[in-house]
């Protein structure tokens, strides 16, 4: 297995997942350490990180005994990746290859080269495009079939850890949120469900995934990752006395698993003035609309005391008034005094009605001129999400806000980020400038917020952030992403330690997203991966006639408590009458699976290596 990316942390990660757990040898090829030596890169700081993750990771697959084990992954500096580096990195020989670069331009460029050098080989590109992801993955794909490689050897996985992390990240900001993986037509539907209240018993949907952290006395639960121990997260694919056993954690239940259109990611809201009509909460503002309010009620107002007063019709009441009103009626120097009364009330409050268009005017070429520009925070916001950067990840973690009709916030240093066109789109407020400064946090109305998401490439940024935050308001919820799954974890305790009435969420993007890569590394048969707290589940489509531990076997007897369990299955074609092919969710535990057959598996890390690994494991604790 070769994995080319830059200097980053998921590059890092993946290598010591396909070692740690897979049991893969691995080559990393990096880019060489800089003239800066202040800035650990290079060689140095891959070797201490692999080191410090690999260790974490081998900490869930075994002490090292039992064999299978490769030795540590070799490490190759370059500064482009060329023939004659892809080259020395064995990509003729290779089985799989992973770019991780964070340019997508670089990892495209990379695998056609890759694919001239070896035709057979196994890509996995990591792009932020998805639909540039989608007609690439279509076209090497036709090129492999072309060829007659269209086999699963020479497969071709477009993944983004961006949208992997992102449904985790935004999860952290409201509780029992969904959870989607949709891939190849296939839509899997999760769902976080608050821990029940004494006495009552949570509803069940197609199975259990998760037991969370939280229970009904600590909502905001211990949380801990793969790499945390027995009993300090989450616990992954229980049975049913496990179930039974805890009614008072919270859980992910698996809701729905169905086919549907092809997996292009969900739209996000319409932008500013789409459709045929404006709103007019949008083009005029609250006090403007109240102003025209209270002018039409006094109007109105004299249409009925005319009525009164002078015995005239209701139409022709009205047409005097607004006669009055313009001043373009006579004055009723020889009428009764209650007419002339009306009459000057009627031209005071046509005074006012000037200053009530001119506002109008005004209002509405501003918001027509600003269409374009960023929204500052309205006054008297409350109970929204602050969003600090606006990066790849915060991107997709503001898409997933504004699809959950979330208000957000956004906080951002760069003007021409990547996700500024997308927060000014859907009118998002928007503060530009650095957190670290004074005032910017404050502009965000941080005090008043329900939450903080600090997802900025900094982690100290995104510490600070969360510290100055918690300093203003105590019981603000706060989710951290940080770098390292190690710091997060002691980030969390931290914080956690010093406001235990508040909700502290930290999260390693690397560590949620290298688990997906990993696996469809091994195969295309991954589909997607569902983030629970710091652990994450996999969802697999595989061939029963691939896997011994399936052939044969009940669907019950197949369920490994931990490990993996059926979600979905597809029978062969060589069912009886009555049991036409199709995907099947209401599963019969007692239903033998045939070599025909295909599954949906839900699977920890652990338990997928199980299955896809293509040599002997080390032995579980």
């Amino acid at each position: 297995m070769v994995v080319c990316g830059g200097d980053n942390a998921l590059a890092h990660r993946l290598a010591a997942e396909l070692r740690g757990v897979y049991g893969e040898q691995v080559v990393l090829v990096v880019p060489p350490a800089g003239r800066d030596e202040r800035r650990p890169t290079g060689r140095a700081m891959t070797t201490a990180l692999l080191g410090r993750i690999t260790a974490a990771v081998s900490r869930t697959t075994g002490n090292g005994e039992g064999g299978g084990v490769p030795g540590p992954p070799r490490i190759l500096e370059a500064v482009d990746f060329t023939d004659d580096v892809l080259t020395e990195a064995g990509i003729p020989q290779a089985t799989a290859l992973a770019l991780m670069h964070d340019e997508d331009e670089t990892n495209i460029r990379t695998a056609l080269a890759a694919r001239r050098l070896n035709p057979r080989l196994r890509l996995v590109i990591r792009l932020y495009n998805r639909k540039l992801g989608q007609h690439l993955e279509e076209l090497l794909d036709q090129a492999a079939a072309v060829a007659g490689l269209a086999t699963t050897d020479a497969s071709v996985t477009v993944l983004s850890d961006a949208d992997t992390a992102a449904p985790a990240l935004a999860a952290t900001a409201v509780a029992g949120t969904s959870k989607v993986v949709h891939a190849y037509g296939l839509l899997l539907r999760a769902v976080e469900r608050t821990p029940p209240a004494p006495g009552q018993v949570a509803p069940r949907g197609l199975a259990t995934l998760a037991l969370l952290s939280a229970t009904a006395n600590d909502p905001a639960g211990a949380e801990g990752s793969d790499d945390a121990g027995a009993g300090a997260g989450p616990r992954l694919l229980p049975d049913d006395d496990a179930v039974a056993a805890a009614p008072g954690r919270g859980a992910l239940v698996l809701e729905t698993v169905s086919y549907s259109g092809a997996a292009a990611g969900s739209t996000p809201p319409p932008g500013f003035l789409a459709g045929l009509g404006v709103p007019l909460r949008q083009l005029f503002s609250r006090r403007l609309r109240w102003s025209v309010a209270g002018f039409a009620t006094a109007v109105l107002g004299m249409a009925i005391a005319s009525i009164v007063t002078t015995d005239d019709t209701p139409l022709h009441a009205t047409y005097l008034t607004l006669l009055d009103l313009f001043s373009l009626n006579d004055p009723a120097t020889d009428g009764p005094t209650s007419r002339q009364i009306l009459q000057l009330l009627a031209g005071l409050v046509g005074l006012l009605l000037l200053p009530i268009l001119f506002a109008a005017v005004l209002e509405a070429l501003g918001t027509f001129r600003t269409a374009s520009s960023l929204r500052r925070p309205p006054r008297g916001l409350s109970g929204h999400v602050v969003l600090l950067g606006l990066g790849k990840i915060g991107t997709r973690v503001l898409a997933r806000l504004r699809e959950l009709d979330i208000p957000v916030v956004c906080v951002e240093a760069d003007p021409e980020a990547r996700g500024i066109s997308l927060a000014r789109r859907l009118r998002v407020p928007t503060v530009i400038g650095d957190v670290t400064e004074e005032g910017v946090l404050e502009a965000a109305k941080v005090h008043r917020a329900h939450a903080l998401l600090a997802l900025t490439s900094a982690d100290t940024i995104n510490l600070e952030a969360a510290l100055y935050g918690r300093s203003v308001k105590p019981d603000l919820r706060v989710a951290l992403r940080l770098y390292d799954d190690e710091f997060a974890t002691a980030v969390y305790r931290t914080l956690r330690a010093a406001h235990p009435g508040a909700l502290t969420r930290s999260r390693s993007v690397s560590a949620l997203a290298a688990p997906a890569f990993a696996g469809a590394m091994m195969g295309r048969q991954i589909l997607g991966a569902l983030p629970v707290e710091r652990s994450v589940l996999l969802f697999a489509a595989l061939d029963v006639s691939l896997q011994p531990q399936l052939t044969g076997r009940r669907i019950a007897d197949v369920f490994r408590p931990g490990a993996w369990r059926v979600v979905a299955l597809e029978r062969g074609s060589g069912e009886g009458p009555g049991l036409p092919p199709g995907l099947e969710w209401e599963l019969d535990p007692d239903y033998t699976l045939r070599p025909e057959d295909r599954v949906v598996l839900a699977a920890t890390r652990q338990g997928l290596a199980e299955l896809l690994a293509r040599r002997p494991l080390p032995a579980r604790p």
